[in-house]
Formats: structure tokens, C-alpha cells, sequence
């Protein structure tokens, strides 16, 4: 059974850490990780067995607009409904707010699309790594 949380504690950054490495998200340490999370407004937290194994979170102002961030589920855990637990929860959280806008990782847009996503007509991002802007903008001939 897995279960919600939404607090961690600084020895869970760990936890945290080996689930965003299952992805292939080698980049964020437990520093940048406390950051993150510090900072976002919400979170939620999956835990199996008194580990973490999945997370969302968001950034809203509580009123007008929401972002929703690093909905992550390790590998191991994956196809088992948790992720659409973990975006339900913050889509509660955030029940509120007028517009949810979400960045899906390539290749995940089907999924976001069945919770209701749609593409939006002028969304629009400045990328400053070029790998980033190449996998995620429209190129300029658009």
C-alpha cells in the first residue's frame, strides 16, 4: 500500500535523490533538492514501505495560477497508478486556482492529457541550457 505524505525530513532528502537518479535526473543533489522543495508551495510525497518513491509538486500564487513541477515516480515503481495519485493530490491542493499549467517531460504528454491537460495555444519559455530549449522549444522556422 502506498501511502501520502507532505512534509520530509532532511534525512529523506536522500530518498528524494534516488528516485529523481531512477529517472535519469542526475543533476540535483540533496542541496538543490531542499531548495526545490522548500521553495515549492505544495507537495506530496508517495511512500511504500517507509520509502519515498514518488513526488509532485507545484508553485502557486493560490488564487490565479499554479505550476505543477517533478511529477516523479521511481522506476521500480512505475505503471502502478501512483503518479496519477501523486498529480490528483496536488490538482486537489490546488482545486483553487483559476489556471494549473504543466511542463511534461517528452514523451509523457499522453498521460497528462487523460488527467485533462491540453496543449496550451500561447504558452511560451526561455530555455538558458541548449539541450533543454532544443528538446522542449519550437524551433524558430515555427
Amino acid at each position: 500500500m502506498v501511502l501520502l505524505k507532505y512534509e520530509v525530513e532532511e534525512y529523506e532528502l536522500t530518498m528524494l535523490k534516488e528516485v529523481y537518479q531512477s529517472v535519469g535526473w542526475m543533476k540535483h543533489d540533496e542541496r538543490i533538492i531542499k531548495k526545490v522543495f522548500n521553495a515549492s508551495t505544495h507537495r506530496v510525497f508517495a511512500v511504500k514501505d517507509h520509502k519515498i518513491i514518488g513526488f509532485a509538486r507545484a508553485l502557486s500564487d493560490g488564487i490565479f495560477n499554479a505550476a505543477i513541477y517533478d511529477v516523479v515516480v521511481h522506476k521500480d515503481y512505475q505503471g502502478r497508478g501512483i503518479a496519477r495519485t501523486l498529480l490528483e493530490d496536488i490538482l486537489q491542493q490546488l482545486e483553487d486556482v483559476s489556471c494549473i499549467q504543466l511542463i511534461a517531460t517528452t514523451g509523457n504528454e499522453p498521460f497528462y492529457k487523460k488527467i485533462g491537460f491540453k496543449k496550451m495555444k500561447t504558452g511560451m519559455a526561455i530555455y538558458k541550457n541548449p539541450q533543454l530549449a532544443e528538446e522542449y522549444l519550437e524551433s524558430n522556422n515555427s
